[in-house]
């Protein structure tokens, strides 16, 4: 991305980020998950706690189911659970959660890397808007 900077707009830039995240293999997928924190875990970083702002006001039982389920996705596939979750609330992403435990693990990581390709898109939106 760095070296085909600067782009002509910002589809331009949302389209070359898409092409470079799908031309990786999945060690390179699982190297993104890695930066992530869990879903219900404190972050420092601002876009993180901004994006799991549906977690802050769960309740006890569904940060308690959270905390299994992710033990349990981890265990399944051996990453963390990658989901896009701006917007979502605490009910949704334990939905998508217990739906997703089920897939098999080459659905799974396809799966897990379309989440991270929302994710990223998001964030190169947000840091457009204050470059700009």
């Amino acid at each position: 991305m760095a070296s085909r900077w600067p782009f002509p707009d910002i589809d331009a830039m949302l389209r070359e980020s898409d092409a470079a995240w799908w031309s990786l293999d999945q060690e390179d997928w699982l190297e993104a998950f890695r930066a992530h924190p869990k879903i219900g875990q404190r972050s420092a970083s601002k876009w993180s706690q901004q994006e799991q702002a549906g977690i802050a006001h769960a309740a006890d039982t569904q940060l308690d189911e959270l905390e299994r389920l992710n033990r349990a996705y981890e265990e399944r596939f051996g990453y963390i659970f990658i989901v896009c979750a701006t917007g979502k609330t605490a009910d949704q992403m334990l939905e998508a959660l217990r739906a997703r435990l089920d897939n098999p693990p080459g659905v799974e990581i396809r799966a897990a890397a379309e989440e991270q390709r929302q994710i990223t898109r998001l964030r190169l939106l947000k840091w457009h808007d204050e470059i700009s």
